[in-house]
């Protein structure tokens, strides 16, 4: 081998970045660091989630208490209003009629019935969910409201039964009560005991008693 093909070798390596260098390194004044600060000493690491000093996110939300998010059931909501605007009298409301009128999206899987609007026509609504107030209306038209089986019934008909437990567990509560505060209202009779019979008292110009207890002592005239 020869010196000429030792320097005819080519080995590629990424050029050194040179920074500090000022405006001839190509990077700038700051060597691509930016201003003054925390962050553009050398050496400078920040851990994961800093933000830059302010409460990071992770420390700013909640980290106590319970939420009913994981087992919400989302509804689409229509009112009476809008079946009286669109569906005829007489007609059946469901979730494909519904879509079919655009008034729920096309990946809607439950809807529930409000009571904004008037309705004047008879319908025949088959619904997951409905307030009290649009199922009052429809039933005034003369329509009839159908629940459809679902988790959403199933929640209902299990509130239901517990509010009632509630009120019969209350009311035994209040008899219970009330049994308690009359006992402790009326007065309470006392123990007759044994009479005793009070001692008859001398008649006045009896012999007086001797002192001691015992018999009067005779006087000389009596032994006389």
């Amino acid at each position: 081998m020869n010196l000429k093909d030792v320097h005819e070798i080519k080995v590629y390596r990424t050029q050194r970045r040179r920074v500090g260098r000022g405006w001839g390194s190509g990077m700038g004044k700051t060597s691509t660091r930016g201003e003054k600060g925390q962050g553009r000493r050398a050496g400078t690491r920040f851990r994961l989630r800093f933000e830059g000093g302010q409460m990071p996110l992770y420390r700013r939300l909640p980290k106590k208490g319970f939420s009913n998010h994981a087992f919400r059931i989302r509804f689409e909501a229509v009112n009476v209003g809008d079946l009286e605007k669109v569906f005829d009298a007489g007609g059946t409301v469901d979730l494909d009629a519904l879509r079919g009128a655009m008034l729920v999206p096309k990946n809607a899987d439950r809807w529930k019935l409000l009571g904004d609007g008037v309705l004047s026509k008879k319908l025949v609504v088959k619904v997951h969910a409905a307030s009290k107030g649009a199922k009052a209306k429809i039933e005034a038209a003369g329509g009839t409201v159908e629940i459809l089986e679902g988790p959403a019934k199933e929640r209902a008909v299990a509130r239901a039964v517990r509010q009632e437990n509630l009120a019969k567990k209350s009311a035994v509560a209040f008899e219970t009560d009330r049994a308690e505060a009359k006992k402790v209202g009326k007065p309470k009779k006392e123990a007759k005991g044994p009479k005793v019979k009070a001692k008859a008292k001398p008649a006045g110009g009896g012999a007086p008693k001797a002192e001691g207890g015992g018999k009067p002592k005779a006087s000389p005239k009596d032994q006389g």
